[in-house]
């Protein structure tokens, strides 16, 4: 079998060894002949306009998939009519439009933040007019594009809305009540091409300017509780997609309560800690799903957590000799605010697991 990722970063470069454990091919499409990816697997380099670069990328391949929701439309289209992709080109538009996105999460009983839409912000009147159904504080942010905390700006008080619009003006923008969540969760699931379903636990998530820090799987009771309710959202939206491989739904916990933030068509960070820390990782999952292949299974195995390594790389025998600790590094090299790797830790229980992550926070 021959697989195609549109993507050769750290989340492509996993997928590909994920796939040769499989005894499975694959194959990466970049725009940059130094993409992370290219260090493990056959690596194309082209634009995504490029017909003819695309064309080569896909000959031979039974399946494509992506490590990024952001690959051109059409362009996904285009190679849907040469071999089979998923997610669909359809899935990946909904996921690229904020203010369609959160639509979607609404007409299907969703529950999500207070949000309207903004066409130009840099119109005052009009983002005003914005500001003043949802209210402050609210957070806005363009419409595509954005990733780790970039095209959002806060706004706290009226003070900040004339400049967050000069800083986003020309670019269609939704705003969004600030929501104040007790916890900042996701839950990753997987749906195969037959409609089977299958959930990792919901994750509790720790984010620092924007950026995912840390993740581990939300063990306590109340998210024992909401696991069952995230479940049914993740699978009204996998149905109303026709979707094929793994979504991530990001979440937060309001008193109780699950209001959607955004959904990611791909694997996810918040689920590295699959690889050592379930019976089946979220990457094989994918793979396995896209193939048309019985999906594994998605039990936790211990008690894991993950680290990302952002900005700088620790010293390696500092962070192995930390009892079980797993270090994957993307060969990306360090520059502020860039995830570079990521630290897996391993435990029986819950207190050796804060343990061990204590011992790693000291050496980052």
């Amino acid at each position: 079998m021959n697989v195609g990722i549109i993507g050769a970063g750290q989340l492509g470069r996993m997928l590909a060894l994920a796939a040769h454990r499989l005894g499975v091919r694959c194959r990466l499409f970049d725009t940059t002949p130094d993409a992370c990816g290219g260090q493990v697997a056959e690596l194309h380099v082209g634009e995504m306009s490029d017909r003819t670069a695309l064309e080569r990328f896909a000959a031979g391949l039974d399946v494509v998939s992506f490590e990024f929701e952001n690959v051109p439309v059409e362009a996904a289209a285009w190679l849907a009519q040469r071999v089979p992709v998923h997610p669909s080109p359809a899935a990946l538009a909904e996921a690229q439009d904020r203010l369609r996105e959160k639509q979607h999460f609404k007409q299907l009983g969703i529950p999500v933040p207070t949000f309207a839409a903004v066409d130009s912000p840099g119109d005052a009147p009009a983002l005003q007019a914005a500001v003043d159904q949802v209210g402050l504080p609210a957070i806005l942010k363009t419409r595509r594009l954005g990733y780790d905390g970039k095209g959002q700006s806060r706004l706290t008080m009226p003070a900040d809305v004339a400049a967050a619009g000069r800083a986003l003006a020309g670019q269609p923008a939704i705003i969004e009540a600030l929501v104040p969540f007790e916890r900042e969760l996701s839950l990753l699931a997987v749906r195969d091409r037959t409609g089977g379903l299958a959930y990792y636990p919901l994750v509790e998530n720790v984010h620092l300017e924007g950026i995912l820090r840390e993740s581990r799987p939300a063990a306590d009771a109340p998210a024992a509780t909401l696991q069952k309710r995230a479940e049914e959202y993740a699978s009204a939206l996998l149905r109303s997609l026709d979707y094929v491989g793994v979504l991530a739904l990001e979440l937060f916990e309001v008193g109780g309560r699950l209001l959607a933030n955004e959904m990611a068509p791909r694997v996810h960070n918040s689920g590295h800690w699959t690889i050592e820390g379930a019976e089946t990782s979220q990457f094989e999952n994918h793979l396995r799903a896209i193939l048309g292949w019985p999906l594994g299974s998605t039990q936790v195995v211990g008690c894991p957590a993950m680290v990302n390594l952002v900005g700088a790389l620790p010293d390696p025998a500092a962070v192995l000799a930390v009892p079980g600790a797993h270090l994957h590094r993307y060969g990306k090299a360090p520059r502020p605010r860039r995830k570079v790797g990521h630290i897996t830790i391993c435990a029986p229980d819950p207190r050796t697991r804060d343990q061990r992550l204590a011992a790693l926070r000291r050496l980052l």
